[in-house]
């Protein structure tokens, strides 16, 4: 009887650990689905028009933050037009693929206070 609970409990834990790593996404899937995000948050200094601010850029993101912020913009609970444009074609698999992705590079290096300037066509 001893050996067969732990069995079951070795069963469980085995499925549990799997269904936390199909959750975990697919970088490679990812990258592919991602390719419009990076129009606007692959682009040092983008701006989005108006209201006028910086679009952040998302490499090397906490795996939650975006899983949560595109489930958000799907359901409509943040709002930005063409987020929730775009997160509104995802599904819960794509949400958590592009979430893999973006985890998966490295962040981005803060621009230097001279390059800011140079962007916006300012001296340093």
């Amino acid at each position: 009887m001893r050996s067969l609970f732990s069995a079951l409990c070795f069963l469980a834990a085995a499925w549990l650990a799997s269904a936390a790593a199909a959750q975990q996404g697919d970088p490679d899937k990812g990258k592919v689905i991602a390719y419009t995000c990076n129009g606007c948050h692959g682009i040092p200094f983008q701006q989005n028009v108006y209201p006028t601010y910086s679009v952040p850029r998302i490499g090397g993101q906490n795996y939650g933050y975006i899983v949560s912020s595109l489930q958000a913009y799907r359901e409509g609970t943040r709002k930005h037009a063409t987020m929730n444009a775009q997160a509104h074609t995802l599904s819960d698999e794509d949400i958590h693929d592009v979430a893999a992705y973006f985890v998966s590079l490295a962040p981005e290096d803060a621009p230097s206070e001279g390059a800011e300037n140079a962007a916006e066509g300012s001296a340093p």
